[in-house]
């Protein structure tokens, strides 16, 4: 009976240095470009060392994916708790870099199915969180959350802010300005200047 192969600790140096470059490639070149040898010749390692804290690529996959979804819920719950949470969840939406990697993850998922299911149980999170921010700001409104359900909010905000996000990195900015106008005329309008 053959042993199970060792795996490095969780929180090893290495480990997390694995990750970082990892993302880095990833953002770099899209996420095709991540393999076991270019994660290690940016981190400075071996390419043997990927495999040790990592079994498989999916895995090396599922953790960044993880390691970053835990930090933006940590980073939203910060903006959710300000005094203009649906500002800050806008101001944060509309991150370049935290897009270019979601996309990247969205991409890649498409072809691993434990990444679709992970992305949407994140996401499924993150949803609840922004729903539950804009249902206070709108009780607090006095709107009827019937005819503005804040789980709308919380889709339009974030899909709106990504498609901004996404369409200014093709060199795609027609009706750009005007949206943000109108965002920003809906957020003085909830959460004054």
């Amino acid at each position: 009976m053959a042993s199970p192969r060792r795996i490095g600790s969780p929180d090893a140096k290495n480990r997390n240095v694995l990750l970082d470059a990892a993302e880095q490639v990833m953002l770099e070149s899209g996420y095709a470009a991540v393999t076991s040898r270019r994660v290690a010749e940016k981190a400075g390692l071996k390419p043997q060392l990927v495999h040790y804290y990592f079994r498989t690529m999916d895995e090396l996959f599922l953790e960044m994916f993880r390691r970053r979804a835990e930090e933006g819920l940590q980073q939203q719950a910060k903006v959710l708790d300000s005094p203009n949470p649906l500002r800050a969840l806008w101001e944060y939406s509309i991150d370049p870099a935290a897009v270019a990697v979601t996309m990247e993850f969205i991409a890649m998922a498409r072809h691993r199915d434990s990444l679709r299911a992970e992305i949407a149980r994140y996401s499924e999170l993150f949803r609840a969180g922004q729903k539950d921010a804009a249902e206070k700001i709108l009780q607090g409104l006095g709107l009827d959350s019937d005819r503005v359900p804040p789980v709308v909010v919380s889709v339009l905000m974030t899909s709106i802010s990504r498609v901004l996000v996404m369409e200014e990195s093709l060199g795609v900015t027609a009706g750009h300005a005007e949206t943000v106008e109108l965002v920003e005329w809906w957020l003085r309008r909830f959460e004054g200047e």
